[in-house]
């Protein structure tokens, strides 16, 4: 995991002052171009990491060699905690590492730490759309969150202020979970027209967790959005794509007592669902007779209907 190996980079660091990309590539059985990918990570989070050029050179901790964590500062401790912590929401061992870091910091660092390091979640499922672009509201709205700070939100036309629990980037989709006069809300950033961090503090729920309550999210959101299912088969080997196209939306239907993927060249059955039997044929026309739908006789419709359109369509044009 990376959050491990920056964590141990780090530290090595802080026990040698000095070490060469080969050296770290060595010591963690890593290639050099990783090793040095690493390190570029570190100087790019904001932790005073920096190359040394020449003969004897390397890569060195600003002020030199230290045997723990208390030499960083507020600011450099909440860097880290900001690069590692959306990994550490979806890796046990990471979420270890973090812990064993917040014991390494002083005192007055570790509150600020804590809720840098719980400041994001990571959810890699898909919704069924792609985004690549970082919204431009996300650095301010997890500054307030780890300063607990309240927001001035301006979202859908309508100016609101509320209290910044944590961040979601869900595959390069980034949501807001707030608390607001009326409980606790979710907002897209891609949404927000504008933000304005107050120095009024914010209050978060004790004991709240941010991914049991993205989880929560998500599901009320299934709920909504997963009204039709369909049952069909695949063959094994292209059930990976199917369920990276589909994400939470597909489901293998154990055979036999089994749930896996099944032997090459064997079909698997799945449970696809979408809010209406149109968008389920809409997502698989494409797949032609690799996924062979076996009901409901609706989506089988759509997928008759779509078939006899891009027929008929391709068929005038090549008259």
């Amino acid at each position: 995991m990376r959050a491990d190996r920056l964590v141990a980079v780090l530290l090595l660091m802080q026990s040698r002052g000095r070490v060469t990309a080969a050296e770290i590539a060595a010591e963690m059985e890593i290639s050099v171009a990783t090793a040095r990918r690493d390190l570029e990570a570190l100087s790019a989070a904001g932790i005073p990491v920096y190359p040394q050029a020449g003969r004897g050179g390397g890569w060195a901790l600003l002020g030199g060699a230290r045997t723990d964590l208390s030499g960083l500062k507020a600011s450099e401790a909440r860097a880290l905690f900001l690069l590692l912590g959306p990994a550490a929401a979806i890796a046990p061992e990471a979420k270890a590492a973090l812990r064993k870091l917040v014991r390494a910091l002083p005192a007055t660092f570790r509150q600020e730490a804590e809720a840098a390091a719980d400041a994001v979640v990571v959810d890699p499922a898909r919704w069924g759309e792609h985004r690549r672009t970082r919204p431009v509201f996300v650095d301010l709205l997890e500054d307030a969150v780890v300063r607990r700070r309240k927001v001035r939100l301006t979202y859908s036309g309508r100016e609101r202020v509320v209290a910044p629990y944590g961040l979601v980037d869900k595959d390069d989709t980034w949501y807001l979970i707030a608390g607001t006069p009326d409980g606790q809300r979710t907002f897209r950033v891609d949404r927000v027209d504008d933000v304005e961090v107050m120095e009024e503090p914010a209050a978060r729920p004790a004991r709240f967790d941010l991914a049991a309550a993205w989880d929560e999210v998500v599901i009320a959101m299934e709920a909504r959005r997963a009204t039709t299912t369909a049952t069909a088969t695949v063959e094994a080997r292209y059930l990976p794509v199917l369920r990276d196209r589909f994400g939470r939306h597909c489901e293998v239907i154990p055979q036999g007592g089994q749930g896996g993927q099944g032997e090459p060249g064997e079909r698997v059955r799945v449970a696809l669902t979408a809010p209406t039997a149109r968008d389920i044929a809409r997502q698989l026309a494409g797949w032609g007779d690799l996924v062979v739908v076996e009901g409901p006789q609706s989506v089988r419709d759509e997928l008759t209907k779509l078939a006899v359109q891009i027929t008929t369509l391709y068929d005038r044009q090549n008259q």
